[in-house]
């Protein structure tokens, strides 16, 4: 089960202040979280209020035009069959507000883990505030934010949504069971009655409806847009997957042992750990061959087991080494089976250092060279280091939600229940009866646990027959998991969010 997230010379950003607005943000009247009631003794015990919001009003400049909005952040109520409060889910909700609603596209998000929360895309994404970090991603101080130039809010109306246990989203009740929360199938029923009621209250019905999800968010939004459709009636316009999970197709360990090569060619090409003749190359124009080989050569080699010969089976790994960096002993060793945490143990072993499983880039130091993986994983203590002040002293000072409750940036979702994984298949059928509905796929190549290969052959087996293919569309980026953490990919990846939210409406109806 995947438990996280998920995402030279070096250009720092400077801190600026959010919005073109007075230094205290215009509240409107709302509903706010219930004060901690004071005890004799002096102190006070935490109440949980799971349904309650609190608006403010902002300006921010896109692309250069200024787009006036509101935010909500608040709670609100996960019900079970009888009507009973069992959950209260928090949410940032920004609506634009200087434009007509009637048709305005609504976007709805979802982070990953399966434990974590809407953070990371919120202010590192498509939201209207960015998280100061320098122009590759890596945190820099002072902690703070500023305006997200590249945020989707001037085509579309977002909400981030944290599930249970993360970010300030709680169980309500001792009695509840975590069941009803904690596996991959309960989770997507339970969020789809969530975004049903969001919707209704928002009056969102007539909204062309968009999910984009990260990680475990792949697998939540992948299932939830078959459940959206067969429960809730409700339509989508498209899914964004960006740094995709399996979806429940099964690789089998041949297979999957095959699918890692060209994420490991890509980051040996970025260390610089090939020879000339692949290092001289585009990145883009040596991965292609590297995938020729991994699905014409590899992968047969690998199914054949016992029965590859020896000559071959160094052929192979002759020309595995050649393409990962890795000796061609240690291949062999491994019998064509190298492991990922091997793998960025290894790569730079001779360095010092080794390279991190949600974004290669990435450098750690281990207590000791020796081992067969890392001690951390690099990337994600950097993650945590740059996103955590940020999302707190925004939503405290500039959204004014005020609450003595710690936000959880990852939280326990244990025990998990990942049986029956059909997410693939249901995504796959919810576009097959749904010719209103697209999908886009963002990978970055740089990603060791949600790699770009295993993204693409997700497509191919989603979509034996092809047919498709036409509402299909896959995009790779020189960074990983966060590809949006690298400025030039930040600009990229939105852009393309904008093609996409735009064309998924359609100007005719919904036939084939």
């Amino acid at each position: 089960m995947i438990r996280t997230l998920l995402c030279g010379c070096v250009a720092f950003f400077s801190v600026t202040t959010i919005h073109a607005q007075p230094a205290k943000p215009k509240t409107e009247p709302a509903k706010q979280e219930k004060p901690a009631e004071e005890k004799k003794n002096g102190s006070a015990d935490l109440n949980f209020n799971p349904d309650a919001a609190v608006t403010t009003n902002h300006t921010v400049t896109i692309r250069g035009q200024k787009v006036a909005y509101k935010a909500i952040a608040g709670t609100l109520p996960v019900w079970d069959e009888e009507g009973k409060t069992i959950a209260g889910l928090f949410y940032t909700y920004y609506e634009r507000t200087d434009v007509n609603k009637a048709n305005r596209p609504l976007v709805i998000s979802f982070n990953g883990g399966p434990g974590t929360a809407s953070v990371w895309m919120h202010i590192g994404y498509t939201g209207p505030v960015l998280l100061n970090i320098d122009d590759e991603g890596y945190p820099v101080q002072p902690y703070g934010y500023k305006e997200n130039p590249n945020s989707i809010l001037d085509v579309a109306d977002i909400v981030y949504v944290d599930p249970v246990n993360t970010g300030y989203s709680r169980i309500v009740g001792k009695d509840v069971p975590k069941t009803k929360f904690f596996g991959v199938n309960a989770d997507i029923k339970y969020l789809a009655d969530w975004i049903n009621t969001f919707v209704s209250r928002y009056n969102r019905w007539g909204s062309p409806k968009y999910l984009i999800g990260e990680s475990y968010g792949t697998t939540r939004v992948s299932g939830l847009a078959m459940e959206l459709q067969q429960s809730h009636w409700m339509y989508l316009n498209g899914v964004v997957l960006v740094s995709p999970t399996t979806l429940g197709i099964d690789r089998g360990s041949a297979t999957g042992a095959a699918l890692r090569l060209p994420y490991f060619a890509a980051t040996a090409w970025y260390h610089k750990k090939l020879a000339a003749e692949y290092q001289q190359k585009d990145l883009e124009a040596f991965l292609p061959e590297v995938e020729q080989f991994t699905m014409n050569q590899l992968l047969p080699a690998i199914n054949k087991g016992g029965l590859l010969d020896d000559a071959a089976k160094r052929t192979i790994a002759k020309q595995m080494a050649a393409y990962s960096g890795l000796p061609e002993q240690l291949i062999l060793q491994n019998n064509l089976d190298v492991s990922t945490n091997l793998f960025w143990k290894e790569l730079l072993r001779s360095d010092g250092y080794t390279i991190g499983r949600l974004d290669s880039r990435y450098k750690g130091i281990d207590k000791r060279e020796a081992g067969e993986r890392p001690d951390f994983n690099a990337e994600l203590t950097s993650w945590l280091h740059a996103f955590t002040p940020p999302i707190n002293m925004y939503l405290r000072n500039e959204l004014n939600y005020k609450t003595d409750y710690p936000y959880y940036m990852f939280g326990s979702v244990w025990p998990w229940d990942n049986s029956n994984d059909q997410t693939g298949e249901n995504l796959r059928s919810a576009l097959a009866i749904n010719p209103y509905l697209h999908l886009l796929v963002q990978s970055g190549y740089y990603d060791g646990a949600c790699d770009y290969f295993n993204a693409k052959y997700t497509l191919w087996q989603m979509d034996p027959s092809g047919r498709l293919k036409d509402r299909i569309k896959w995009a790779g980026y020189r960074s990983g998991h966060m590809m949006y953490l690298r400025k030039d990919d930040l600009k990229s990846s939105t852009d393309q969010l904008r093609e996409f939210i735009k064309s998924a409406i359609p100007a005719k109806a919904a036939k084939y």
